[in-house]
């Protein structure tokens, strides 16, 4: 029984909060010199961060209950997505892909030059974004250095071609990655646009200038067809136009000309010019039908929006959370140091 005893006394037990505490208050000088040091260098940190604000607009398309999601079907050739017949034989493309066609740099390239309200100034958000954005001070001595090296490219925001950016525009565009959101409820397609800036107004104009472009190019895609035939439709009306005002003069001339002649080939020509005139009569009537079917198809595909949310200039700042960041920080150097003290006592092989 004694040599039992012996060997359970001599079995190491496990670390307990009375240990942990003891190991820590130990070392409580140096965890002090830690903590202050941290929340010090959390402090300036978080101060350096510039406020930034952010303004939300939502939209609800509308979408006919007869085409369902194949209404916007001009859309999707844009991104070379073939998606399988549907109903009435239409593709289909719902509102999902619409954060793609905002994240597309054609859509982000078009934003360039929409122009903003910045100190007293109008200038465009490219300048907006290239030369009037706050930073850290850490960010701004190397963004100094770097451009010690680099050439400054004036008119980058004059000549815009997505295909191919300059280097100045394709930082901007990375730049618009975390400013300009937009998101999709998949259950009532209803669409969220977040637009993040250090200004508060600058955030609210370019919310309602995102909002305008994305119904313009949806717009544009999913009546391009319609619009196509339209611009055919009304060049086959001036030429019929054309031809039956030509028609119709040659007809009344020859008329006025020929009232008291009763010659069988001056009633015969008279008879082919009656017979052309009709022919262009009944063309010139088909067009102009086909043309206000054209329009009314036009109008038709154009997509409706409704604006749930318009764009109000944001009062409150939506971050850096500052004290936030000094909490974590905090946390984070009393752990490290509470391991260190553990350790240090020789405790931290029994955790």
């Amino acid at each position: 029984m004694a040599i039992q005893t012996q060997n359970r006394e001599s079995t190491p037990q496990g670390l307990t909060f009375a240990q942990i505490w003891q190991d820590i208050k130990k070392h409580r000088l140096t965890m002090y010199k830690v903590l202050v040091a941290t929340f010090v260098l959390s402090a300036i940190y978080a101060l350096s961060l510039p406020n930034y604000y952010t303004c939300k607009v939502m939209l609800a398309p509308e979408i006919s209950s007869s085409k369902g999601s194949s209404s916007l079907a001009g859309l999707a050739s844009t991104f070379g997505i073939s998606l399988g017949s549907a109903t009435n034989g239409a593709d289909a493309l719902t509102p999902t892909l619409y954060p793609e066609l905002m994240n597309s740099v054609a859509f982000r390239a078009s934003l360039f030059p929409v122009m903003i309200p910045y100190d007293g100034e109008i200038i465009s958000y490219f300048d907006y974004l290239k030369h009037h954005q706050k930073a850290p001070w850490w960010s701004m001595a190397v963004r100094g250095v770097i451009s010690l090296f680099s050439s400054d490219d004036t008119d980058a925001q004059k000549k815009i071609n997505p295909f191919q950016l300059t280097e100045d525009q394709s930082a901007v565009v990375e730049l618009m990655t975390d400013k300009v959101v937009c998101d999709v409820d998949i259950a009532t397609s209803a669409i969220t646009i977040n637009v993040t800036d250090q200004d508060p107004l600058v955030a609210a104009t370019m919310a309602d200038s995102v909002k305008v472009h994305l119904q313009d190019f949806i717009t544009h895609y999913r009546t391009q067809k319609a619009r196509v035939d339209l611009e055919h439709t009304r060049k086959l009306y001036k030429e019929t136009k054309v031809k039956y005002d030509s028609a119709r003069q040659r007809y009344a001339s020859f008329a006025d000309a020929n009232q008291h002649v009763f010659l069988e080939r001056v009633r015969s020509q008279q008879a082919n010019l009656e017979n052309e005139l009709q022919i262009q009569t009944r063309a010139y009537s088909n067009v102009a039908a086909q043309l206000q079917l054209a329009e009314a198809k036009v109008q038709e595909e154009t997509p409706a929006f409704t604006t749930l949310q318009p764009a109000s200039v944001p009062l409150k700042k939506k971050g850096p959370k500052r004290s936030r960041i000094c909490l974590i920080a905090l946390f984070i150097a009393f752990l490290g140091s509470s391991i260190y003290a553990i350790n240090k006592e020789g405790h931290l092989s029994s955790l």
